[in-house]
């Protein structure tokens, strides 16, 4: 398995819809989406990636103090970091706050917007990826705003009308509607994910620009299987097939933090995740993100984090 695989499992995106929404220009609404505005769906997710699908018509995107991007239909935009966000026919217009115009139908219906002022029509579905990780490098990593059209993805003709289809199917809650989009949102992230990776610059340095080096994408994808392995610089290096002075350069540059520090802070990551979420002892964890005892891992964890794992679990399992 590759890293960015690795880590998108680590994620564990479950995507859903949030609500239909239907404008008429002129319009403008900002908003973001939160975790407790999914209570009616699921348990609320620690962090939220939102998505909105332009089904028809045209729609201007901007993140706060970032740049516009203007959509049309069969294209998605998807907030990595859940920002606030404008959706307008025009950002000359003064935006509306989001959560004022969205209106619950009876039943089992999903959230609806129906707003503007009565010309050009755009209908567009929103929704969510939510994800309980924590400190994920690739969350880190990516634009507050990223956009994908479907049309060029592989399959784009059949996603494409698979959404569209869901989108027209939302009003009748045993179509299963929602959970087209909520699978179909999970591989838009991926996509654009991905297309992302391929367009960066050849200079570009960071996380996702080393998932796209053969060695140093390699050698992620070896720590973040096998982060219990005892690895070495030396063995890394041998395994890609590189020195390991080459390697620790380029590793550094990209990363920039040598292979032994990044392996670090991956296992910190893993363990604070079974921390939360698992009943495992505190040497059990140890033995699976790679420490031959617990006292050591301790030292580690608290070098990391600030303070030993029983005492960091007793304090994030009480927020």
């Amino acid at each position: 398995m590759d890293a960015l695989s690795d880590v998108l499992r680590v994620v564990r995106l479950t995507g859903g819809v949030f609500l239909d929404a239907r404008f008429t220009a002129p319009w403008s609404l900002q908003g973001k989406v939160e975790p407790i505005d999914f209570a009616p769906f699921l348990a609320a997710p620690r962090d939220v990636i939102g998505f909105h699908y332009v089904v028809e018509g045209r729609l201007i995107a901007q993140v706060e103090g970032g740049p516009s991007t203007e959509l049309q239909q069969g294209e998605i935009i998807l907030l990595p970091r859940n920002a606030v966000h404008v959706l307008a026919s025009s950002l000359d217009l003064e935006p509306y706050p989001a959560k004022d115009v969205v209106t619950q139908p009876p039943g089992a219906g999903i959230y609806q917007v129906k707003y503007g002022g009565g010309g050009e029509e755009t209908h567009i579905v929103c929704g969510y990826l939510g994800t309980d990780s924590v400190d994920n490098p690739l969350m880190a990593a990516l634009p507050p705003m990223l956009t994908l059209n479907v049309a060029d993805t592989p399959g784009g003709a059949w996603i494409a009308q698979s959404f569209a289809y869901a989108a027209q199917q939302l009003a009748t809650p045993e179509a299963g509607a929602a959970t087209i989009i909520g699978k179909l949102s999970e591989l838009m992230f991926v996509e654009a994910v991905r297309r992302y990776i391929e367009a960066l610059p050849p200079q570009e340095c960071g996380w996702l620009a080393g998932l796209r080096d053969p060695a140093v994408g390699r050698a992620l994808a070896l720590m973040h299987t096998k982060p219990a392995h005892a690895w070495t610089a030396e063995e890394l290096a041998s395994t890609v097939n590189t020195s390991r002075s080459s390697f620790a350069e380029r590793f550094t540059t990209l990363l920039g933090m040598p292979p032994m520090r990044y392996l670090t802070n991956w296992r910190m990551h893993l363990a604070a995740t079974k921390l939360r979420d698992t009943r495992q002892t505190i040497a059990q964890i140890a033995y699976e993100v790679g420490y031959e005892s617990e006292a050591a891992f301790t030292r580690a964890f608290r070098r990391e984090m600030g303070h030993p794992p029983a005492a960091w679990r007793k304090h994030v399992l009480a927020a």
